[in-house]
């Protein structure tokens, strides 16, 4: 986990927390397969993220631009990776075996 950490910015660590109750909550939810939580939350990191880059990055030209939406996708899955990676040691920690 500690090299996901050092990929993720300090400011986005709070999105995988978010994340992952929003993970909770879903799996709590008879409507959503668990098998679809996962690229809900990468979708719903992407779009935190994106908002965090448009707020942070000045989009000058189509380079920043570029850059911008390169660093959402990536800063919104690795958060997403992050969250579900932390809800799979919960899981493995609270095994009886």
């Amino acid at each position: 986990m500690e090299e996901i950490v050092h990929y993720v910015k300090p400011e986005l660590l709070v999105v995988a927390i978010v994340l992952y109750f929003i993970g909770g909550e879903l799996k709590k939810s008879e409507r959503i397969k668990d098998k679809y939580i996962p690229l809900i939350l990468g979708a719903i990191g992407i779009v935190f993220a994106s908002v965090w880059v448009v707020a942070t990055l000045p989009l000058k030209n189509l380079q920043d631009i570029a850059m911008a939406v390169f660093v959402a996708v990536v800063q919104g899955i690795l958060v997403a990776g992050l969250s579900t990676y932390v809800n799979q040691i919960i899981k493995q920690l609270n095994k009886e075996n």
